[in-house]
């Protein structure tokens, strides 16, 4: 009978080795504002520790941000755009239709234009005398009121006036006109202080009885205006367009040989240099 002196029991209670995996240990805290970064950490942990993922994977985290950073910046230009569009039809809904001389009435005061002056008529106390009055007339800024009151309008002006060429006068003891003179006699206002209300200037017209006190120069350009608005409100070429389309033709006519063979092609959104 065999003697197995040399057995031993194994113990009931001894532990298995540790495999190398239960060892490893990550950890790493998530950042909101970098979601990726976690994934790249987890990534990359697993690549160097185990033989889950055999190769680096940076490439594939650079190609995953980059193409989620395409996706903001379009969203991004997206939304954008969108804020754009919304803040012109807003300023377009702000804009107000100018009184029957192209300025607007105001609570306390009311102002009007032409296309060389602006004109404020200002109501005050009746029997208020010349001295009580303050008016000041800067290049670009005008400020009215009584002495030792505050002011009735105070800012800077949409644009530049001639000072030396504008004047106040206090008519019937009521009312105080003040009269500016522009320095940019071919543009209409769009408001009488900057940051104030602003009048729709396509609905803004001279009186055509007055084109005849108008400079021959400045009648001119009051003309084409007029003829501009019109033909964008009819959808017709502007003055321009209609310039440039018969200075093409002319060239078309003059050099037979470069091509065009069609002399009455329209070339209304040709630039012209």
């Amino acid at each position: 009978m065999p003697i197995l002196s040399d057995y031993e029991e194994p113990e009931q209670n001894q532990q298995a080795p540790a495999s190398p995996s239960s060892s490893l240990s990550f950890n790493v805290a998530l950042d909101p504002s970098n979601p990726l970064g976690l994934l790249e950490s987890a990534l990359n942990f697993l690549s160097q520790k185990s033989d889950v993922l055999k190769t680096d994977v940076s490439a594939l985290v650079k190609e995953l941000k980059k193409r989620i950073k395409a996706e903001d910046d379009s969203i991004k230009a997206e939304e954008k755009r969108r804020s754009e569009e919304k803040k012109r039809e807003e300023d377009k809904k702000r804009l107000r239709v100018p009184n029957k001389d192209n300025g607007l009435d105001m609570d306390n005061y009311s102002w009007a234009q032409t296309l060389q002056e602006v004109t404020i008529t200002v109501p005050v106390p009746p029997g208020t005398n010349s001295r009580e009055v303050v008016c000041e007339m800067k290049k670009k800024s005008a400020k009215v009121g009584l002495k030792g009151q505050p002011s009735i309008l105070e800012g800077e002006l949409f644009e530049t006036i001639k000072v030396d060429d504008s004047l106040w006068n206090l008519e019937d003891q009521k009312t105080v006109s003040v009269h500016l003179t522009k320095c940019d006699r071919m543009n209409w206002w769009k408001s009488l202080f900057k940051g104030g209300s602003e009048i729709d200037i396509q609905k803004a017209e001279p009186e055509p009885s007055k084109l005849s006190d108008l400079d021959p120069e400045t009648r001119s350009t009051v003309e084409k205006m007029m003829f501009d608005q019109r033909q964008k409100q009819l959808g017709l070429p502007t003055s321009k367009e209609i310039e440039n389309e018969g200075l093409m033709k002319q060239f078309i006519a003059q050099h037979p040989n470069h091509g065009y063979k069609n002399p009455n092609t329209s070339f209304s959104n040709v630039r012209m240099t």
